[in-house]
């Protein structure tokens, strides 16, 4: 009879959930990801504003300031997004490792449930084995038994048939 672990369902409930997570943490991932691009966009665009800002005239420098600090808050509130959105991340990667810790120990019962299981199959064809030698014994001990048993009838047939002289009557 196969292996059958009692638990596997549990297990495949706990895999599916740790799948579920993990594609939970890939979107957050992405979420920072996001989060960083548009960082580098807005740093981007602050550099290309600065330098317009410096060949630009002067009478257009004052704008170039408000959009300057308008881009530089902007950054900021996109700096506090990526914050929320890597402590999401670590949130949810904490949660991935809590379900494959969860998985690994429902793994290593199994794969202990699995070794008993071959140690008492081991025994049971073990004790099966020794039965059948035992049998085996029995029957060869029987079987010389009455080989040594029939010897000794036909030596006594062949001594009652021997006369005196020792030919055969």
């Amino acid at each position: 009879m196969p292996f059958r672990y009692r638990l596997q369902k549990v297990i495949d409930f706990r895999i599916r959930k740790k799948e579920e997570q993990l594609q939970v943490v890939q979107k957050a991932q992405e979420a920072v990801d996001i989060a960083q691009a548009n960082i580098d966009k807005n740093n981007e665009e602050i550099k290309n504003t600065k330098y317009a800002m410096y060949t630009s005239p002067l009478i257009m420098r004052e704008g170039f300031d408000l959009f300057l600090k308008h881009l530089y808050e902007k950054g900021e509130i996109l700096e506090k997004e990526k914050e929320k959105a890597v402590d999401i991340l670590n949130q949810e990667k904490k949660k991935l490792q809590e379900l494959e810790q969860a998985v690994k120990v429902l793994e290593k019962h199994k794969e202990k449930s699995r070794e008993a299981y071959i140690e008492e199959e081991k025994k049971a064809e073990l004790k099966n084995l020794s039965e059948i030698a035992v049998q085996k014994h029995f029957i060869n001990t029987r079987n010389k038994k009455e080989e040594l048993e029939y010897e000794e009838m036909l030596k006594e047939i062949n001594l009652d048939n021997q006369n005196d002289y020792g030919y055969y009557e």
